[in-house]
């Protein structure tokens, strides 16, 4: 029977006409499914539905959403990432969770950054948060290190703001954004070089588990608070109070910066 499913022009140009029609009428599309946004029961009979592609290097995959939640869009993902997601959803071994990345750009090429992920209370509101810090110091490419850590002058030049006290929201930082795919997280990604696409500047190993609190706060806000800051500077802290303990003390000592960045795809 024909499914109410939006199929976009980006979609449709990815899958092919033939194929989007098929969809359209209702074959080869589930009846029920999981929305990969908000991770929810949706029925393309009943209510609006758009088709989410992840497209990697060598494999794509057709995932289903409410159009509630996001519109029919392709989003281009590293393969590793998507053959992680397949994994998921196929039931086969994908790699540990864990907080080892493989960054690229703002000079930390050699360097690990560790990612937690956390809600902040700002002005009595909660807001989704990732806390992005290095296990080792970042110096700037081609320099010998003699100037030390430089982690929070690179991403300075690079639109964050500093934080003095956790009493506002960062401002928006055009062109990057949070990559949450199947209710997981898999990347930070930023502006591409010479107005070419965006491009991870952080990526998980394997896509990263958040909590549904956590996810909920993304989806109804669209919106992650990134905050940064030097080795040491705040640590693993096990619960989300003594993380915010660590952010305070971080700005106070002048050690942190922040922005604010959109979800990209879900």
């Amino acid at each position: 029977m024909p499914r109410m499913l939006d199929v976009s022009e980006d979609v449709r140009a990815e899958i092919g006409d033939a194929e989007a029609d098929r969809l359209l009428v209702g074959d080869n599309t589930p009846g029920s499914y999981d929305c990969t946004s908000c991770r929810t029961p949706g029925d393309s009979g009943q209510e609006r539905t758009s088709t989410v592609l992840f497209v990697g290097e060598e494999t794509a995959v057709l995932a289903f959403a409410h159009a509630s939640c996001i519109p029919s869009q392709v989003v281009r993902v590293a393969e590793e990432q998507l053959q992680g997601a397949v994994c998921s959803i196929t039931g086969g071994e994908a790699e540990p969770q864990g907080r080892r990345v493989l960054p690229e750009g703002i000079g930390a090429e050699q360097a690990v950054l560790g990612i937690t992920s956390g809600l902040v209370l700002i002005d009595d509101d909660l807001h989704p948060a990732l806390v992005v810090e290095p296990t080792g110091a970042i110096v700037r490419p081609g320099t010998d290190g003699s100037r030390g850590d430089e982690f929070l002058q690179l991403l300075l030049e690079q639109g964050f703001q500093p934080v003095h006290r956790m009493e506002q929201v960062p401002a928006a930082l055009p062109g990057w954004s949070i990559l949450l795919a199947m209710g997981r997280l898999h990347a930070v990604l930023q502006p591409g070089t010479d107005g070419g696409p965006q491009v991870a500047w952080w990526q998980a190993h394997a896509p990263l588990q958040v909590t549904e609190g956590w996810r909920t706060a993304a989806n109804k806000t669209r919106t992650v608070l990134v905050y940064a800051a030097p080795a040491g500077a705040i640590g693993q802290q096990p619960r989300e109070d003594l993380l915010r303990d660590a952010l305070d003390k971080a700005a106070a000592n002048g050690l942190l910066v922040a922005a604010a960045m959109p979800l990209a795809g879900t």
